[in-house]
């Protein structure tokens, strides 16, 4: 489906708001039904807020989601920045404050909320939560990179935020580069989880901090990484086990976060460079949802915009957990924010 055959299509968020009670967001599903006894996490709360926050149309609705997810994550931030990721339904965190991976997708929220919910109270709030975060650190590249897009959303409404800035100079320093080998210049052993936000950092940080070096080694990483998970034209994404050198293709199950992750990188790549080629990467996002992949069928509810859990060799995992379904959301909303342009 070419994109612009997309603008015009309403974002579906029914099965999101099936998901998400005055306290949260459930993670996971059984079916479309949520499985309350497995609780809620910042993850997804997380990239929930960065989908609704993202929303061209500002409806009650939209709005209310905004604020329930923003105030979980506030809820959840501890001393030094640091923050909790497990809840259960009652509202009990299960696990002590950190800086892994939900502390790094919790500053990319924050800080896109910052950008997105305009002159209001949400964005506000969701400025005070990115400079609470950024008073902490990670060892991870991945959450590293993610902490770099929410400091350099932050910018776009706080331009001069000394914080925001010594945040990206110190992710400039930690994020991986390339190898030197041309067959796998990947900056670890194995591809494994939403790999392409290490070369989205690296595109943003690069064109935050004027470092042509670091933007065009993302761009290098960002397009051997859709060469690696391309086969006779369309998607075929990185599965739950990961791919190393030397591994058979396809391999299942596939996790609809890797086309999240490359939507989002493909953005980021586009708006760095105007290049239609990373368009083309966009759709193909989208298209693999459609069912351009590897087993020829959807991926999402094209009605309620539930995204199902895996897909696998004999079909998908029917399951629409948090994740998968914003996955989806995510790809979809990114196609329609794309300007107009070469078909």
């Amino acid at each position: 489906m070419a994109l612009v055959a997309m603008r015009d299509r309403p974002i579906p968020l029914a099965h999101l708001a099936a998901l998400t009670t005055p306290s949260g967001l459930y993670e996971h599903a059984l079916g479309t039904e949520p499985r309350v006894a497995n609780g809620m996490c910042v993850d997804d709360a997380a990239r929930a807020l960065v989908v609704v926050a993202r929303m061209p149309d500002r409806t009650p609705a939209v709005t209310t989601m905004a604020a329930t997810y923003l105030r979980f994550l506030r809820d959840g931030q501890g001393a030094g920045g640091l923050m909790h990721n497990r809840r259960t339904a009652g509202r009990r965190w299960l696990d002590e404050p950190s800086a892994d991976d939900h502390w790094g997708r919790a500053l990319w929220a924050f800080g896109t909320a910052a950008a997105c919910l305009g002159d209001d109270g949400l964005a506000a709030d969701a400025r005070r939560g990115a400079v609470q975060a950024m008073a902490a650190r990670s060892g991870h590249p991945r959450t590293l990179a993610y902490a770099a897009l929410g400091a350099a959303q932050l910018r776009r409404v706080l331009p001069h935020d000394e914080a925001a800035l010594r945040l990206l100079r110190d992710v400039r320093q930690a994020l991986p580069r390339s190898r030197p080998d041309a067959g796998w210049p990947w900056p670890e052993a194995r591809l494994t989880y939403a790999n392409a936000v290490l070369p989205e950092a690296m595109v943003t940080v690069g064109a935050e901090l004027g470092d042509d070096d670091l933007l065009r080694d993302g761009l290098r990483l960002l397009g051997w990484l859709v060469d690696q998970q391309t086969t006779d034209g369309h998607l075929s994404l990185v599965p739950a086990g990961g791919r190393g050198p030397g591994d058979p293709r396809p391999g299942f199950d596939q996790q609809p976060i890797e086309a999240a992750a490359l939507a989002e990188a493909a953005t980021a790549a586009y708006q760095a460079t105007g290049d239609d080629g990373w368009r083309q990467v966009l759709e193909a996002c989208v298209a693999w949802f459609e069912g351009d992949n590897d087993v020829h069928v959807p991926v999402r509810d094209a009605v309620t915009g539930g995204g199902f859990d895996g897909l696998e060799a004999a079909g998908v995992n029917r399951n629409q957990g948090a994740e998968s379904t914003l996955a989806w959301l995510t790809c979809l909303q990114l196609a329609q924010a794309l300007p107009a342009g070469t078909p």
